[in-house]
């Protein structure tokens, strides 16, 4: 058996573990979820009898993110050998070693329905004995507690129960820092790490950091460099990630999004719009590709040319390369100074009317926008050094996924003046 592995040295303390809570912080592009869904590979492979449980706060966001990185580790790993080692399903998610019968499945903690059917897994063979949770932060403590509740009873010799905490360390008040890092305990090995020690990150990715340090020095502890910190005056907090319709015909209206990017990210988002609520069903987001290379994977997305795109105006050559694609590209009208665009944009995504009026407005983001997701957990006010204050000034980075939001809704936010 031939297998290809991606190892960064600074893992090896962890993979090599067995104590009972591995929590492992640190900063986005580390590796960490990459090494430890390769190491659980590895370890269901090896030990009869291990089956693990991979948790998310919502159970369906697993698809994109933990079931997708273990199914990328197996092809990694084995390539076009991979299927021939584990059974691969989708529905319902699950991976299982063909050598062994070793399992792994995907569970949400949602809500109490949820909570219930963690409390009923059972294996075909052997006992529950790894959970992975990622995104750790999302977890309540009691959500925690239930899961660890579940590794109980005498294992065969030489096996031992474990839970690896995967996250970045958003909030310095978060019950992780004070149950884990803030006191010393015999059966918890915590762990750093941050994108500097991966050996596998890209030139592009560093530079994107180093841009970061400048624009959004809060940010980059967090993001950058994995210290515990709070990412606070966050701009929205009216959306969720749902499990929405991709049929177009279920909108009321449905239009597309573009920010134009090259060494920063090209972002295209495909919205739909239903009773006030806005609904982000797919996204391009991809760096570095000329718009002769972003066109046809639009097309192979099945983004619709009969809907109308409403682009950044300061790229008027790009916005033509794509009608003569045939898509309805049109650039949006700033008619004011881009900081009060910017607001009345924002004000409307929240549903803010006038002073008196707001409207109860949602933003749903199908799971599979990952980048549009990280995006909006992190967008937020500029902070005044002097005061700690927030300005009404979003900070300028990471926001492309964003910027195509407030472009793709112009045509509901001025519906009046667009109808005329």
């Amino acid at each position: 058996m031939n297998i290809k592995i991606q190892a960064n040295p600074c893992f090896k303390e962890v993979n090599q573990s067995q104590l009972r809570y591995i929590v492992m912080k640190g900063s986005a592009g580390s590796g960490k979820s990459v090494d430890t869904a390769q190491n659980y590979i590895l370890r269901l492979m090896q030990d009869k009898g291990r089956n693990l449980v991979c948790i998310r706060k919502s159970d369906i966001t697993n698809r994109d993110s933990t079931y997708a990185e273990l199914t990328g580790a197996i092809y990694r790993m084995f390539g076009d050998k991979a299927e021939k080692y584990w059974n691969i399903k989708l529905s319902p998610l699950t991976l299982t070693c063909r050598a062994n019968g070793n399992q792994i499945i995907f569970r949400g903690m949602n809500d109490d329905k949820q909570r219930e059917k963690l409390k009923s897994i059972t294996f075909q063979k052997g006992k529950l004995t790894d959970v992975w949770v990622e995104e750790a932060t999302e977890l309540t403590q009691a959500d925690f507690e239930i899961i660890d509740d579940r590794l109980r009873g005498e294992l065969p010799s030489g096996q031992f129960y474990q839970i690896r905490m995967t996250f970045n360390p958003v909030n310095k008040n978060h019950w992780i820092k004070k149950n884990f890092f803030d006191r010393q305990d015999p059966d918890v090995l915590t762990h750093h790490s941050t994108y500097l020690m991966n050996r596998f990150i890209d030139d592009a990715y560093l530079r994107r950091m180093e841009r970061r340090k400048e624009v959004d020095p809060d940010g980059y502890q967090i993001y950058g460099l994995g210290e515990w910190g709070e990412v606070g005056g966050l701009i929205l907090h009216n959306w969720e990630i749902k499990d929405i319709s991709q049929n177009l015909n279920d909108y009321d209206d449905v239009a597309i999004g573009q920010d134009f990017g090259f060494n920063h990210a090209n972002a295209l988002l495909l919205l739909g719009f239903k009773d006030d609520n806005i609904y982000i069903l797919d996204e391009i987001y991809v760096y570095e590709k000329e718009t002769a290379e972003i066109i046809p994977i639009a097309i192979e997305k099945g983004f619709p040319k009969n809907r109308v795109m409403w682009c950044d105006s300061a790229e008027p050559d790009r916005i033509k390369m794509w009608k003569k694609a045939g898509f309805r590209a049109s650039a949006v009208e700033k008619e004011q100074s881009e900081k009060k665009y910017q607001t009345a944009q924002i004000d409307w995504l929240k549903g803010v009317v006038s002073k008196d009026k707001v409207l109860k407005r949602k933003i749903y983001v199908h799971p599979h926008s990952t980048f549009t997701i990280a995006e909006l957990q992190q967008w937020k006010w500029k902070k005044d050094d002097r005061t700690g204050e927030y300005l009404d000034e979003p900070v300028p980075f990471q926001d492309d996924a964003m910027a195509a939001l407030r472009y793709g809704v112009e045509g509901w936010r001025k519906k009046k003046r667009w109808l005329v």
